[in-house]
């Protein structure tokens, strides 16, 4: 039996040495020069591969009910699976990275492992269009290649420089397959307002709430980075799925709270505010110099027309504080599919046996990783599910 794995990424990886067995042959076809170039990009280099909460939150499909018990199942998994490929790894706040904190260590033990299973990789394999009949075949830009089973996984369209360019939705379509639309996810939010110049380079630690047609959908905390075009940042790039997959962005906005260090309410933070005042003759400024950088306090004070020397008691503080704890975000779009890191949307799940990552349309075609209608936050979780997709799809297409 030959199974062909398009696609030689994380998921396509972790399939292949999971098909693979006495008994049959594995072959991947990878359109780049070599296999992993966007695993090699990940966590900034250092590759952050997984994540000890597997809470559900931390995912995004349309078939939540589809993908529960499938993260229960294959995700104790992971950390013995690394552990026996000899990959030594490191734990921080539940983040798991390479010991050595690059990603090249962990391409190289799957790529040892490809190796001593005799696995063939095609580099510079594009492929141009599969056809199922007795068996597929699959046409591509070198050959045409027969095989019994194949696992589709060509990755998504965000990030096209890494050779994602969204060809895999669709050989998907080709064989009958429907997608959840497709939109950039973990990516800068550009926004409309005039003043981003003034707070370009600053790095701020916020709470950020997102609301969509006036209701609260989430809230992240983090450092914000502050641009000319608005905002990014890892907890920007976690909401900003949700912004994408929107008809009209201007149903979506963002408050930002500069004080997430303070769990009290806003009056309570005024009380404090003046507790900190009461024995000197602070300005507005001076006062907020403390835990606020400059360039956000001039912008706040422009926009409420109050001079920064004004003495504090003689601010009328709701209104200033209000604007403190919960400035508007005037999002215009996210960033393109070149800036995004993955994609929300993909393949349907309830067209997929989540049990085998089997189609249920063709039989022997199976489907891995970022291809498929779930995408995760920040922290390890897309390739959390690259790596659990693969291996139950390698482990399911091996069985005759």
């Amino acid at each position: 039996m030959r199974i062909a794995i398009i696609g030689g990424g994380a998921a396509g990886l972790m399939a292949a040495i999971n098909a693979k067995n006495d008994h049959n042959e594995v072959i991947i076809l990878e359109r780049n020069s070599k296999c992993g170039k966007k695993l090699l990009l990940t966590g900034n280099g250092r590759a952050n591969f997984w994540n000890e909460d597997q809470d559900l939150s931390h995912y995004h499909t349309k078939r939540t009910e589809l993908l529960a018990p499938f993260i229960r199942k294959q995700s104790p998994k992971i950390i013995p699976f690394f552990t026996n490929l000899g990959l030594v790894f490191r734990k921080s706040n539940g983040y798991y990275y390479p010991f050595s904190n690059q990603s090249l260590s962990l391409v190289n033990v799957l790529l040892y492992r490809i190796k001593s299973l005799n696995i063939t990789i095609l580099t510079d394999t594009y492929v141009l269009d599969i056809e199922k009949k007795e068996k597929f075949i699959i046409k591509t830009n070198n050959s045409e290649i027969v095989a019994d089973k194949v696992i589709l996984a060509a990755g998504s369209k965000a990030a096209p420089k890494t050779g994602s360019d969204g060809n895999g939705y669709t050989l998907a379509k080709q064989l009958g397959h429907s997608l959840r639309s497709l939109n950039p996810s973990l990516v800068q939010l550009k926004g409309q307002d005039h003043y981003y110049k003034e707070w370009e380079g600053v790095r701020s630690e916020a709470r950020l709430s997102l609301y969509i047609d006036d209701c609260l959908r989430r809230e992240e905390r983090g450092e914000v980075q502050f641009t000319n075009y608005g905002i990014s940042g890892i907890c920007v790039f976690n909401l900003s799925g949700d912004v994408a997959e929107l008809d009209d962005y201007k149903r979506a906005k963002i408050f930002i709270d500069f004080t997430p260090w303070f769990d009290g309410d806003d009056a309570e933070f005024i009380n404090w505010l003046d507790a900190r005042a009461a024995n000197f003759k602070y300005s507005v400024s001076q006062l907020f110099d403390g835990f606020l950088n400059y360039k956000i306090t001039n912008i706040i004070l422009k926009l409420l027309h109050i001079k920064a020397d004004t003495p504090w008691h003689d601010v009328e503080k709701g209104q200033l504080i209000n604007m403190l704890r919960h400035f508007p975000f005037n999002i215009l779009e996210p960033k393109s599919f070149e800036e995004a890191q993955v994609c929300r949307g993909g393949v349907d799940l309830s067209e997929i046996d989540m049990e085998t990552m089997e189609s249920k349309i063709i039989k022997g075609l199976y489907f891995a990783g970022e291809i498929l209608d779930v995408d995760g936050d920040c922290g390890g979780y897309n390739l959390g599910f690259a790596f659990m997709s693969g291996m139950t799809a390698g482990l399911a297409a091996a069985k005759n």
